[in-house]
């Protein structure tokens, strides 16, 4: 099978070069109790290797045969999540004030509208989102290409952070929004990045090369 089919499904080739991972889109960790019970079938119905919960909210099936990628996802009857590839990925974000009792804004509310807004989006280099209710950052707001966290006076919007081989924290670019100026924003960041940004370019090292954060502004507010 073709490596783009196998992006398609979904597919993540394991360690062994044989066996697969699939992972259904879950937005934010968000599930039924009939999913997880869909899951757990298709699980053992396919003999895979383990259920992982992943470190982006998702529940990956470890250990698939080629063969039964299609009869898998047909039998789950869940889209895949954009777990990897040139794209924006699953967004990550906390209980906030839907659940947690130290949130201080809807991250859960916000969290679902950029997820259907922007899951699987074609980019010019990977691209993830992070919102967390409070300072607490369970989101881990700081360590995504854009990251929001909730204050008392509304969201902060923080954008370059990046995990991997070159670590850094997101800078703040705005404070005090309100959920319809946080996702203006974000359309405006989402629009220059995929006009301008090279191939495989993370946002930090976009900022970066066209002259840091101000330039990046102007950028945004043209």
């Amino acid at each position: 099978m073709a490596a783009t089919d196998l992006l398609d499904k979904g597919a993540v080739l394991q360690r062994d070069k044989e066996t697969y991972a699939v992972v259904p889109h879950m937005p934010g960790g968000l599930v039924t109790p009939a999913a997880l019970r869909k899951i757990a079938d298709v699980a053992e119905k396919y003999n895979a290797a383990a259920l992982k919960i992943t470190s982006a909210q998702r529940l990956a099936i470890v250990g698939l045969k080629e063969e039964d990628l299609d009869n898998v996802w047909k039998d789950l009857g869940m889209k895949p999540s954009a777990a990897i590839g040139l794209c924006v990925r699953s967004i990550k974000f906390c209980p906030g004030t839907t659940f947690c009792k130290r949130g201080q804004q809807d991250s859960v509310g916000l969290g679902l509208k950029l997820d259907e807004r922007y899951h699987g989006l074609a980019l010019p280099g990977k691209f993830k989102m992070g919102v967390s209710g409070c300072a607490n950052s369970c989101g881990e707001n700081h360590f995504r290409d854009v990251g929001v966290m909730g204050t008392p006076k509304g969201f902060r919007l923080m954008v370059g952070g990046n995990g991997g081989v070159s670590p850094r924290l997101a800078q703040t670019i705005y404070d005090g929004l309100d959920e319809e100026q946080v996702l203006e924003k974000i359309d405006k960041i989402i629009k220059v990045f995929a006009e301008n940004a090279k191939k495989h370019e993370r946002l930090g090292r976009f900022i970066d090369r066209i002259g840091g954060i101000e330039e990046f502004k102007k950028m945004l507010e043209e």
